[in-house]
Protein backbone atom coordinates (compact mmCIF):
# COMPACT_ATOMS: atom_id res chain seq x y z
CA UNK A 1 0.00 0.00 0.00
CA UNK A 2 1.05 3.30 -1.15
CA UNK A 3 1.97 6.20 1.34
CA UNK A 4 -1.61 8.49 1.66
CA UNK A 5 -0.90 11.51 -0.38
CA UNK A 6 -1.76 14.19 3.08
CA UNK A 7 -3.72 16.55 0.16
CA UNK A 8 -5.88 13.98 -0.31
CA UNK A 9 -6.60 12.14 2.82
CA UNK A 10 -9.50 13.74 3.39
CA UNK A 11 -11.24 12.03 0.23
CA UNK A 12 -9.44 8.74 1.28
CA UNK A 13 -10.21 8.61 5.03
CA UNK A 14 -13.02 6.51 6.42
CA UNK A 15 -14.00 8.17 8.81
CA UNK A 16 -14.24 11.56 6.88
CA UNK A 17 -16.36 10.06 4.54
CA UNK A 18 -18.75 8.36 7.12
CA UNK A 19 -18.67 11.60 9.33
CA UNK A 20 -19.78 13.66 6.29
CA UNK A 21 -22.51 11.03 5.14
CA UNK A 22 -23.77 11.35 8.33
CA UNK A 23 -24.14 15.06 8.05
CA UNK A 24 -25.46 14.48 4.98
CA UNK A 25 -28.21 11.93 6.05
CA UNK A 26 -28.92 13.45 9.48
CA UNK A 27 -30.02 16.70 7.95
CA UNK A 28 -32.50 14.74 5.26
CA UNK A 29 -33.87 13.05 8.26
CA UNK A 30 -34.26 16.13 10.45
CA UNK A 31 -36.03 17.77 7.39
CA UNK A 32 -38.10 15.16 7.22
CA UNK A 33 -38.99 14.39 10.79
CA UNK A 34 -39.72 18.70 11.40
CA UNK A 35 -43.43 18.50 11.17
CA UNK A 36 -42.88 16.17 14.27
CA UNK A 37 -41.01 18.70 15.85
CA UNK A 38 -38.15 16.17 16.44
CA UNK A 39 -34.46 15.80 15.10
CA UNK A 40 -33.54 12.42 13.82
CA UNK A 41 -30.91 11.98 16.84
CA UNK A 42 -34.26 12.69 18.77
CA UNK A 43 -36.02 10.65 17.03
CA UNK A 44 -33.82 7.57 17.84
CA UNK A 45 -33.70 8.32 21.16
CA UNK A 46 -37.62 7.83 21.24
CA UNK A 47 -37.66 4.55 19.54
CA UNK A 48 -35.03 3.07 21.93
CA UNK A 49 -36.73 3.97 25.26
CA UNK A 50 -40.19 2.84 23.42
CA UNK A 51 -38.44 -0.50 22.94
CA UNK A 52 -36.39 -0.69 26.12
CA UNK A 53 -38.77 0.85 28.28
CA UNK A 54 -37.31 2.12 31.66
CA UNK A 55 -33.64 2.21 30.60
CA UNK A 56 -30.47 4.04 32.62
CA UNK A 57 -29.05 6.70 31.21
CA UNK A 58 -25.52 4.77 31.11
CA UNK A 59 -27.24 1.97 28.94
CA UNK A 60 -29.00 4.26 27.13
CA UNK A 61 -25.68 6.09 25.84
CA UNK A 62 -24.44 2.69 25.39
CA UNK A 63 -26.80 1.42 23.39
CA UNK A 64 -26.67 4.60 20.93
CA UNK A 65 -22.99 4.87 20.95
CA UNK A 66 -22.83 8.22 23.01
CA UNK A 67 -20.99 9.92 25.69
CA UNK A 68 -22.94 10.93 28.57
CA UNK A 69 -22.68 14.65 27.59
CA UNK A 70 -23.64 13.77 24.40
CA UNK A 71 -26.63 12.03 25.71
CA UNK A 72 -27.68 14.65 28.27
CA UNK A 73 -27.48 17.38 25.31
CA UNK A 74 -29.59 15.23 23.38
CA UNK A 75 -32.28 14.37 26.40
CA UNK A 76 -32.51 18.58 27.88
CA UNK A 77 -34.88 19.46 25.11
CA UNK A 78 -36.89 15.95 25.31
CA UNK A 79 -37.19 16.59 28.91
CA UNK A 80 -38.22 20.06 29.14
CA UNK A 81 -41.00 19.43 26.39
CA UNK A 82 -42.22 16.66 28.27
CA UNK A 83 -41.71 13.99 26.15
CA UNK A 84 -39.50 11.93 28.61
CA UNK A 85 -39.12 11.77 32.27
CA UNK A 86 -35.55 11.45 34.13
CA UNK A 87 -36.03 9.80 37.47
CA UNK A 88 -33.38 8.68 39.96
CA UNK A 89 -32.57 4.91 40.01
CA UNK A 90 -32.03 2.67 42.81
CA UNK A 91 -28.33 3.96 42.82
CA UNK A 92 -28.54 7.84 43.52
CA UNK A 93 -25.55 7.98 40.87
CA UNK A 94 -28.38 6.70 39.02
CA UNK A 95 -31.03 8.07 36.71
CA UNK A 96 -33.66 6.34 34.68
CA UNK A 97 -35.45 7.66 31.32
CA UNK A 98 -39.13 6.93 30.75
CA UNK A 99 -40.82 7.81 27.72
CA UNK A 100 -44.05 9.68 28.68
CA UNK A 101 -47.51 9.35 27.11
CA UNK A 102 -46.37 12.85 25.28
CA UNK A 103 -43.63 11.03 24.18
CA UNK A 104 -45.30 7.88 23.03
CA UNK A 105 -47.79 10.46 20.70
CA UNK A 106 -45.11 12.39 19.29
CA UNK A 107 -42.93 9.29 18.31
CA UNK A 108 -46.90 7.79 16.64
CA UNK A 109 -46.69 10.69 14.72
CA UNK A 110 -42.99 10.65 13.88
CA UNK A 111 -42.78 7.10 12.27
CA UNK A 112 -44.76 7.97 8.95
CA UNK A 113 -42.05 10.39 8.61
CA UNK A 114 -39.01 8.65 9.15
CA UNK A 115 -40.88 5.83 7.30
CA UNK A 116 -41.19 7.92 4.37
CA UNK A 117 -37.39 8.86 4.19
CA UNK A 118 -36.47 5.92 4.61
CA UNK A 119 -38.32 4.66 1.85
CA UNK A 120 -36.76 7.27 -0.06
CA UNK A 121 -33.59 6.41 0.35
CA UNK A 122 -33.68 3.01 -0.25
CA UNK A 123 -35.81 3.83 -3.45
CA UNK A 124 -32.84 6.29 -4.47
CA UNK A 125 -30.13 3.72 -3.99
CA UNK A 126 -31.64 0.34 -4.14
CA UNK A 127 -32.32 -2.99 -1.73
CA UNK A 128 -29.32 -4.32 -2.70
CA UNK A 129 -27.10 -1.43 -2.02
CA UNK A 130 -28.54 -0.70 1.31
CA UNK A 131 -27.94 -4.23 2.20
CA UNK A 132 -24.05 -3.82 0.77
CA UNK A 133 -24.18 -0.95 3.24
CA UNK A 134 -25.48 -2.08 5.99
CA UNK A 135 -22.62 -5.32 5.79
CA UNK A 136 -20.35 -2.93 5.10
CA UNK A 137 -21.37 -0.49 8.39
CA UNK A 138 -21.16 -3.58 10.46
CA UNK A 139 -17.84 -4.50 9.43
CA UNK A 140 -16.51 -0.72 9.97
CA UNK A 141 -17.90 -0.68 13.24
CA UNK A 142 -16.22 -3.69 14.40
CA UNK A 143 -12.96 -2.39 13.04
CA UNK A 144 -14.01 0.74 15.10
CA UNK A 145 -14.13 -0.91 18.58
CA UNK A 146 -10.95 -0.24 20.45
Amino acid sequence: MSTPDPHNSYDICACAQVRKTARLLTQRYDAALRPAGLKVMQFSILSALAKFLDISMTTLAERLVLDRTGLTRNLKPLERDGLIAIRPGKDSRQRIIHLTDLGREVLKQAVPLWQDVQHQIIDEIGETQIDILHSGLANLNHAAQI
